[in-house]
Parts: structure tokens; C-alpha cells; sequence
């Protein structure tokens, strides 16, 4: 038996994070007896759960659905589409039945399937690190652009806040004129990061460091690189639940502008930067300017301090220079 509440369907706000819904109706309640039995078709099966993923409030819940359910199978999405009659094992129909009743309960997809695509790239991912956005993808583009602009120099990178170590590992990855250090004040989002700096980049130079920002950085970098907390307090209680109910809020939240975090990262930046350094951050689509103003009152004074949008059109990153 699974209980779940029935919630507005959700939208995004600006940040690029999903925001519940604020209807007026009251919220329901239901109670969801389902299981699926051994020899159910997978056409059926798509079809029941896809049902009960939309009574949920999931937004994608046909899709939600066959994710899971290739997932269970060990196909793709495609090999379901031309196998609708393929009956489930008893094992394959239980464990999809509890992906479901998990989804049901708006546990985000990529903590059930335990992996999240970044940059191409098969990433782990659980409750202790952030998802991995499409949105960062813009500041990966920016700073493998930089780093092989100059193939013949080493460039030393320090990725702040690393979490799941999507921008250190995908750097790692894909330039090996780099040495790079993914700092984060969490040991466990560490953890996360070190499996998967181990499986993806397995001959880098990369090393994750526990650190409360810059502080333990053993090296002045050559590239700071941050996608820091930045929602603010109130932002945060809007959230959809995939959001606010299951992943980090050390990871999310800074204040009551969203840029606590932010402000101290830049006070320690002078210590840690090489001269003629570069800073890219990942900002809210609002601060902007706010962060703008901040960067041009560090000193020393910074040559360019730049504000470009992401493929959406909203500011998205600061590019800092030195």
C-alpha cells in the first residue's frame, strides 16, 4: 500500500529549479493500492504506472515511467516501444513496483536510477550530492574553452563546492592540461565525487579535498570555478518536493539573497588566484548585477567582470578577471 499526496503540477522558476505549484483548491489525499503481477506486459505496465505517476503530480509521468522501467529491464527506452507484449518476471515486476511507488512519492528519478547524464558523461549520483543541471553544462563550455585555448600550458583548477564532481571530473575528463582540485565542505558529497572522478577520469590529475571553500586549496589556481548555494530562504520553500524534500540543502540555500555563500567565496578569492586569474560563477537568474557589484569591489580591482546568459536567455554566470 502506498500513500501519496496529490500536488499542483509543478514549473520552473528562472533558476532553472522547479517550483511547486500554488493552486487554490486543498491538497488530496489518496491511498494507492498497486502492484504489478509477474507476466504483466511492459505495455500494460507503462500504461498503470504512467496513470499513477500523473495522479502524483510527477510532470513527466509517461516518461518517468519508461525511464524506470528500462532501467529494471537493462534496455532503452526504444526497445520497450517495439516490446509491448514482453511479459515481466516476478523479480522485474516487484522492482518496478517499488521504483514507482518511490517515484510516487516524488523521489527524483536520477536518485532512483542512481546516475545522472552530465556533459555526456554517466555521472552516480544520491541523496548526498545536488543533481547535476543542464544549466552548469554553460559554465563547463566556458572553461574547457579557456583551458584549450592554451594546449601547451597546465592550467590548475579549483572547482568550489564540487558536490557530485560534474564540473572537476568533466574537466579532468576532457583536458589533460589541467590539475585540478574539487574542494566541498561535505565528506559524503566527496565520497560521490571520488567514485566518480575514479570511474570517469581515471588518469587525471584530480584530487577532492574536504575544504570550507578555498581554505585548504594547497596552490594558487589558475581557474576558480564555483556553482555554489544561491537560492535564497524563501525561494526554498517554494520548491517542488524532488527538490526541497530530497537533495542537500547545504548544497541550496544562502541566505536571504541568495548570495552568503557567494560573498564569502569572492572575500577569499586574492589568496588563491593566480595573477591574471580567471573566476567563473554560476549565479540565480536575478543576482546578477548584485553579484556584479560584489566583484567589482574586490580588490585588487578586476580587469573585466562579464554577465552572460545561459541558452534560455537569463543571466546565468559571471565571468571574473583579473
Amino acid at each position: 500500500m502506498t500513500q501519496t499526496r496529490l500536488r499542483p503540477q509543478p514549473k520552473n522558476n528562472e533558476n532553472g529549479l522547479a517550483l511547486a505549484g500554488h493552486s487554490s483548491p486543498p491538497i488530496l489525499y489518496q491511498q494507492i493500492a498497486w502492484s504489478l503481477t509477474p507476466e504483466t506486459p511492459v505495455g500494460r505496465a507503462l500504461v498503470s504506472a504512467s496513470q499513477r505517476l500523473h495522479g502524483a503530480g510527477c510532470e513527466n509521468p509517461r516518461l518517468d515511467a519508461q525511464v524506470l522501467l528500462a532501467h529494471v529491464l537493462g534496455a532503452d527506452r526504444t526497445w520497450l516501444f517495439a516490446h509491448h507484449d514482453h511479459p515481466l518476471t516476478a523479480d522485474q515486476a516487484e522492482t518496478f513496483t517499488d521504483l514507482v511507488a518511490r517515484r510516487i512519492q516524488r523521489e527524483p528519478v536520477a536518485y532512483l536510477l542512481g546516475r545522472k547524464e552530465f556533459y555526456g558523461l554517466d555521472f552516480a549520483v544520491d541523496e548526498r550530492v545536488l543533481i547535476p543541471r543542464p544549466e552548469t553544462e554553460m559554465l563547463v563550455d566556458f572553461l574547457l574553452a579557456h583551458v584549450q585555448a592554451d594546449g601547451a600550458r597546465t592550467f590548475v583548477v579549483a572547482d568550489v563546492g564540487t558536490g557530485s564532481g560534474a564540473i572537476a571530473v568533466t574537466t579532468a575528463a576532457l583536458t589533460p592540461n589541467t590539475r585540478i582540485y574539487g574542494l566541498d565542505i561535505s565528506a559524503d558529497a566527496l565520497a560521490v565525487a571520488q567514485e566518480n572522478g575514479r570511474r570517469l577520469a581515471p588518469n587525471a590529475r584530480l584530487a577532492f579535498l574536504t575544504s570550507d571553500l578555498l581554505a585548504a586549496l594547497p596552490e594558487a589556481a589558475d581557474v576558480i570555478v564555483a556553482n555554489l548555494p544561491y537560492v535564497t530562504d524563501g525561494e526554498y520553500t517554494d520548491l517542488q518536493p524532488e527538490i526541497r524534500e530530497y537533495e542537500p540543502q547545504l548544497a541550496l540555500t544562502a541566505g536571504s539573497k541568495g548570495l552568503d555563500v557567494i560573498k564569502r567565496l569572492l572575500n577569499q578569492v586574492r589568496h588563491h588566484l593566480s595573477p591574471n586569474g580567471l573566476v567563473l560563477l554560476e549565479i540565480g537568474h536575478a543576482q546578477g548585477e548584485a553579484v556584479k557589484r560584489l566583484a567589482e569591489a574586490m580588490r585588487p580591482r578586476p580587469r573585466f567582470v562579464g554577465l552572460r546568459q545561459d541558452y534560455s536567455g537569463h543571466v546565468r554566470m559571471v565571468t571574473i578577471e583579473f
